[in-house]
């Protein structure tokens, strides 16, 4: 079961233990995990993790960190679609709200999946959808 969706440096964060995931945020993706349950990665992540490591911003190995994570059994982080379901969705996180595509992918995955997001970002934080952070 998805228990919530990570935003990208939620799930950069966490899967290089970051300090500045916060405790709160860590906590709940280490309960998740030893519940058996998994948070959702938007494909959007996969696609800002590939273009920040391309400007130098993270470590250039960070997609092959997470397609390993993705393959391990005991890992809590999986992939989540990106269909015509969810776009439907999209309409229902405003752009005027969170303008950033991204961003707002993201949410609209936590819409459709009905879970938290897990972010930091106050634009997201600033709407109606349950955050952890």
């Amino acid at each position: 079961m998805i228990a919530a969706v990570a935003d990208t440096h939620t799930v950069v964060w966490y899967l290089y233990d970051d300090r500045r995931l916060s405790p709160t945020a860590s906590a709940f993706m280490d309960r998740v995990a030893q519940q058996g349950d998994a948070i959702g990665v938007s494909p959007i992540t996969l696609i800002e993790i590939v273009y920040l490591a391309e400007k130098g911003r993270i470590h250039s190995h960070t997609l092959t960190s997470i397609a390993t994570a993705f393959r391990s059994s005991d890992s809590v982080l999986v992939e989540v679609p990106l269909n015509l379901d969810l776009a439907q969705v999209l309409h229902q996180v405003a752009w005027t709200a969170v303008p950033d595509m991204p961003d707002r992918i993201i949410a609209a995955t936590a819409l459709y999946f009905r879970v938290p997001v897990i972010s930091r970002d106050a634009k997201i934080q600033a709407t109606n959808l349950q955050t952890i952070w």
